[in-house]
């Protein structure tokens, strides 16, 4: 039945554009089919159909917004960009206005220029980019998805450092025609590199390892989004290794002290440990139940102060900053204190956060994140 078919995704024009090492028609279907779309050169009758004007570019979460809406239809300056096409409506009249850039009759009109979206998935209040896709000069297109594909809420060294140093090394691996799994197993590599230099109290070679590996986990995921590349298999391969190594990392820089020359106490550093693993479970599971509690929404964008404060949470990249600057005083002992130190505060301060919000709950105040 007609019902059950997938929504067809069909491109209107040919644009010779490259976007990421491939031309834009075949990187727009990708996307489409990424989304659940099914891609097809053309609309078939009795079949629900959204339609792309080649002739622009336009964020993911635009057709993923306009492929829930049906008689819907994108526009940017009028001209049509995304459009919907119900199963019982000619898709014909409207290819013929994307062809000829005529305002359509009859849809839900969206202004790209005015439109704003809550990306639930990347943290992040926007408008998503729509713009001509220029086929001299490509790399305008390349940068806004780039940075469309950017969590808004997340580590500051994610959201500020290598945000401009990714973007080169995401576009060069998409033209070099590597996967983003290929990406992460390159990082996994560089991961167990640092966890073994730390073990052996070489810091400044796992600082170098352990900070490949943290701009290539940021690039992974990046050329999954621009290329639309994105797998379930390639999401937990990457999120799995997010979730498990740090502890490692720390353990083995504690390791590391004895032969570096700054030992400490054997049951002061099983302490140490226990704080720095056990306050970074303990964060963890806050975050699960409260996205448990109020539906699937992060503890990091409840509020300003929680987004904020998720700039120098006890993670793995902010960790890395207090470590690093411990090391230009020689001190790895008093960087690892120091972590367990802000393990526990960030501990403290989700805890809270997490009590305020069950708190307010309780009253019947809604609660919804501040992004929305």
């Amino acid at each position: 039945m007609a019902t059950d078919q997938r929504t067809l995704f069909v491109p209107v024009g040919n644009n010779p554009a490259q976007l990421f090492g491939m031309d834009a028609q075949t990187r727009a279907c990708r996307i489409a089919e990424n989304i659940g779309l099914e891609a097809s050169d053309s609309a078939r009758p009795s079949r629900h159909v959204v339609l792309a004007n080649m002739d622009f570019a336009w964020d993911p979460a635009w057709l993923r917004e306009i492929s829930n809406r049906s008689g819907a239809a994108l526009t940017l300056s009028g001209t049509p960009v995304l459009v919907n096409v119900p199963a019982d409506r000619d898709a014909g009249a409207a290819i013929a206005a994307i062809e000829s850039g005529e305002t359509l009759a009859g849809y839900e009109l969206i202004d790209a220029e005015t439109g704003e979206l809550n990306n639930e998935q990347l943290r992040k209040r926007e408008r998503p980019f729509v713009m001509p896709l220029d086929p001299a000069n490509p790399i305008l297109v390349e940068k806004a998805a780039y940075d469309g594909a950017y969590k808004g809420v997340t580590d500051i060294l994610t959201l500020y450092l290598w945000r401009k140093p990714a973007f080169h090394l995401t576009r060069w691996a998409a033209q070099a025609g590597m996967t983003p799994n290929m990406v992460t197993l390159i990082g996994a590599v560089g991961c167990v590199l640092a966890f073994y230099l730390f073990w052996i109290g070489s810091y400044w070679l796992g600082i170098a390892a352990g900070f490949v590996f943290m701009v290539l986990d940021t690039v992974d995921g990046k050329l999954a989004r621009c290329t639309g590349a994105s797998s379930k298999w390639g999401n937990v391969f990457d999120h799995g290794i997010d979730l498990i190594h740090p502890p490692f990392w720390w353990w083995a820089w504690i390791h590391g002290l004895d032969a570096y020359g700054t030992p400490i106490e054997p049951v002061y550093a099983v302490m140490l440990l226990w704080a720095i693993v056990g306050g970074y479970v303990a964060q963890r599971i806050i975050e699960g139940v409260f996205m448990r509690r109020f539906g699937r929404m992060h503890i990091h964008v409840w509020r300003p102060i929680d987004s904020k404060f998720r700039l120098i949470t006890a993670r793995r990249n902010p960790n890395m900053v207090i470590l690093f600057f411990a090391l230009l005083f020689q001190r790895p002992d008093t960087g690892i204190e120091l972590v367990a130190l802000w393990t526990l505060v960030s501990l403290i301060f989700h805890a809270v956060r997490l009590a305020q919000a069950n708190a307010a709950h309780d009253r019947g105040q809604k609660i919804v994140s501040w992004l929305a």
